[in-house]
C-alpha cells in the first residue's frame, strides 16, 4: 500500500461499505424478468395480442434497514474533497436504487429510472430517428447458437485472457432466472433459453467479458472498490466502451445499430404513455424491427413500469465519440467502471500513486484492424458514420 493510499485509509472504509451495499442492492438482476422465456411463449400463443405479465424477484433485503446503514456512514468526515464529493453522490445514488426497487411495477418506478439513467434529448431521439431512416431493414438472420455454445465461446475467450493473467478469474454460468446477457459482479451470466445469433458470438464476447469483465476485474485490483460495481452514472461510459468494442472488432452490424436506436424510439414511446402493445406494434409495423427483437426491446422498456436505462448505449457511444475527437485517451476508462466525467478525478489518483495503471488490457484493442478504426473515429465521427453497409443473410 502506498504511503498516499495509508493516508486515505479512512476514506477507504467507507468505499469498501458503499460497495458492500451495492452489491446487496443487486439492481440490475431485481430488475430482470425470471420468467422471460414462458413470457415469450404465452405472447406468440395469443397471436401477439395479450401484453405479457412479467415477473420480478422478491427483494432479499428490507430497504429501510439498507438506508440506515447507508446513511449511517460518515462521508462528512472524508477529508479528501473528490472522494468527498464522489461517496456523497455514489450514496445518493444508492438511495435512488433502493426507492426505485421499492417502487417496481407502480407508475412510480419511471421516475426513478429517469433519475437513475437521465432524459431522452431531442439530439438523442433525432440520432435515433436518423439511423432507423438511413439503415434499412436488413433480412432475417442465419445460424444460431445455444447458451450452452455461447459459454463454451465464453469460456475460451476467458481462456486467452487467463493466458496472459493466469489470475485473471473466470466465471460463466447459465442461467434460468434470467432474460437477458449480463455481466453482474464480473460474471456472465447467460440465459438458459439464449438463441445467439452466430455472427454476433464474437462482437458479444468483446462486450461483455472484454469491456464489462475487463474492467471489473481492473478494478478489484485497485484500492478504490467501487471502482469494481462502478462510480455514480458510470453505466452510460461502460455501454459506450463496450459498442465501441463491437465497432473496433468489425461486430457492430447494422442490425445491431437498429436495435441501439429502436431502443431510444421504444423509450420515447414509452414516456409519452404507450403501453406494452403499441410499443411492440410500432417498432414492428413503423420500423420494421424483426418480432422477437420487438418483443426483448419492448420488455426491457416496460419492466417495473417503465425503464429509460436502454438509452445509454446510443447515448454513451454517442459520447464517448465526442470524447475520442477531442483527445481524450482510452486507457483511464479502463482503470475501473467509471464514467467520462470521472477521468480527471481518476487521472489525479493515479498520478498520486492511490490507484495503479489498469492490470489487465482489452483484447479488442489488438484485433486486427481495430486501430486503424479507431484512429478514423479519434479524425471525428458521428453514430451515424458508424454504418458501413448491409450485412448478407
Amino acid at each position: 500500500m502506498s504511503t498516499a493510499t495509508q493516508q486515505l485509509a479512512p476514506a477507504l472504509e467507507i468505499d469498501a461499505r458503499l460497495t458492500e451495499i451495492e452489491r446487496g442492492v443487486d439492481l440490475l438482476l431485481n430488475l430482470t424478468p425470471t420468467n422471460a422465456a414462458e413470457a415469450w411463449a404465452d405472447f406468440e400463443r395469443c397471436d401477439f395480442a395479450t401484453a405479457p405479465t412479467l415477473h420480478l424477484r422478491p427483494l432479499t433485503f428490507e430497504p429501510d434497514l439498507v438506508r440506515r446503514d447507508l446513511y449511517s456512514l460518515e462521508v462528512e468526515n472524508v477529508t479528501d474533497p473528490a472522494l468527498h464529493t464522489l461517496f456523497r453522490v455514489k450514496r445518493d445514488e444508492i438511495s435512488r436504487q433502493l426507492t426505485a426497487l421499492e417502487d417496481r411495477d407502480s407508475s412510480r418506478f419511471v421516475y426513478g429510472s429517469l433519475q437513475l439513467y437521465g432524459a431522452i434529448g431531442r439530439p438523442l431521439a433525432a440520432v435515433a430517428k436518423e439511423l432507423l431512416e438511413a439503415i434499412p431493414p436488413q433480412p432475417p438472420s442465419g445460424r444460431s447458437v445455444t447458451a450452452g455454445a455461447f459459454a463454451e465461446a465464453a469460456r475460451a475467450e476467458f481462456d486467452r485472457y487467463r493466458a496472459t493473467h493466469p489470475d485473471f478469474p473466470a466465471q460463466v454460468c447459465v442461467r434460468d432466472d434470467v432474460s437477458e446477457l449480463m455481466v453482474s459482479f464480473g460474471r456472465l451470466l447467460i440465459p438458459e433459453t439464449a438463441a445467439i445469433r452466430a455472427d454476433r458470438v464474437e462482437p458479444l464476447l468483446h462486450h461483455e467479458i472484454g469491456t464489462h469483465v475487463v474492467t471489473y476485474q481492473n478494478g478489484a485490483r485497485q484500492p478504490l472498490t467501487l471502482l469494481t460495481i462502478g462510480l455514480p452514472g458510470y453505466d452510460e461510459t461502460q455501454e459506450g466502451l463496450a459498442v465501441l468494442a463491437e465497432y473496433l472488432t468489425g461486430g457492430l452490424d447494422p442490425r445491431r445499430l437498429r436495435v441501439l436506436a429502436a431502443r431510444v424510439v421504444a423509450i420515447g414511446l414509452m414516456l409519452d404513455g404507450a403501453d406494452f402493445l403499441e410499443i411492440f406494434e410500432s417498432l414492428r409495423a413503423e420500423h420494421r424491427i424483426p418480432t422477437k427483437t420487438a418483443w426483448s426491446i419492448a420488455v426491457r422498456v416496460v419492466v417495473g413500469g417503465g425503464s429509460v436505462k436502454d438509452a445509454i448505449y446510443l447515448r454513451g457511444i454517442t459520447r464517448l465519440l465526442e470524447a475520442l475527437a477531442e483527445g481524450t485517451s482510452l486507457d483511464v476508462l479502463f482503470v475501473g467502471k467509471l464514467a467520462l466525467d470521472h477521468i480527471p478525478l481518476i487521472q489525479d489518483l493515479l498520478d498520486r500513486e492511490v490507484l495503479q495503471p489498469p492490470w489487465v488490457r482489452p483484447r479488442w484493442l489488438d484485433v486486427p484492424g481495430a486501430q486503424e478504426r479507431l484512429d478514423r473515429l479519434r479524425a471525428g465521427a458521428s453514430v451515424t458514420d458508424l454504418y458501413e453497409g448491409d450485412v448478407p443473410a
